[in-house]
């Protein structure tokens, strides 16, 4: 069975980090771009960002530039989403899903894990 599994969310008080996971099973992650994508209440989903299957980086929405960053660790099929400097504004939901190349569609998509931000 083709899976994501996100994993690493929480409750973290304003100013905290947390790493999230993405691991794959079923398949190897090498041959795929990884974009996250959070959606908190009542709001749409918005892109955090998206690493290629080089490395590079696409950043997604504005609010995280600077605090976030993803990276991949293909021996471990896993890519990881480094949230720095958290902010109530990023409670949410977090996906990871994977797609051919950012941007593309996504064809795997994880069942989500929660972040909290609060005091």
């Amino acid at each position: 069975q083709l899976q994501l599994v996100e994993s690493g969310g929480g409750l973290v008080q304003p100013g905290g980090s947390l790493r999230l996971s993405c691991a794959a099973s079923g398949f190897t992650l090498d041959y795929y771009a990884i974009g996250w994508f959070r959606q908190a209440p009542g709001k749409e989903r918005e892109g955090v960002g998206c690493i290629s299957t080089r490395g590079s980086i696409t950043h997604g929405a504005d609010s995280v530039k600077g605090r976030f960053t993803i990276s991949r660790d293909n021996a471990k099929n896993t890519v990881y989403l480094q949230m720095n400097s958290l902010k109530p504004e990023d409670t949410a939901v977090y996906y990871c899903a994977a797609a051919f190349e950012c941007g593309a569609g996504y064809n795997f998509w994880g069942q989500g894990t929660q972040v909290t931000v609060s005091s």
